[in-house]
């Protein structure tokens, strides 16, 4: 995988992907875990994370093991869009560095609107940095 260590005893994202710390988990398997954003930004607001301490998008190689990671999280976060906020438009993706707030790989999952309306603004694409949606990075890391 991309990381080059399994866990980070001080990442938070890594404290709740091995349970260290109490966090509502909507789903887990030995890949990743998914749960409620602590300041969510839209109607329903979902981080799925890998277990394995990944930093950020920049650290995803176009590998079979890093493609199916990206995918993996992106069929468990629509799995959970789809059960709980059907109606809703959806919306996937990760922010790129330096405007990544936890140095742990974490996608974002919507459900929108977001509330209130302004907070799309921390999720908009700006290039090579900001929000890179999903199937973008998808593209990004699909190996040849």
């Amino acid at each position: 995988m991309a990381g080059s260590a399994t866990t980070v005893p001080s990442c938070i994202f890594c404290q709740i992907a091995s349970s260290s710390i109490t966090t509502q988990l909507l789903h887990q398997d030995d890949k990743v875990v998914a749960f409620p954003d602590i300041n969510p930004a839209a109607f329903r607001h979902y981080l799925v994370i890998p277990v394995e301490h990944i930093p950020t998008v920049k650290d995803l190689q176009k590998r079979p093991e890093d493609y199916s990671l990206v995918s993996h999280m992106l069929d468990v976060g629509k799995n959970l869009l789809v059960k709980d906020a059907p109606q809703s438009n959806h919306r996937f993706g990760f922010h790129q560095p330096p405007f990544n707030s936890v140095n742990h790989l974490h996608l974002h999952c919507f459900a929108l609107p977001f509330i209130p309306r302004w907070r799309h603004l921390k999720y908009m694409p700006l290039g090579p940095v900001g929000f890179i949606e999903a199937d973008k990075l998808l593209a990004k890391i699909k190996p040849s």
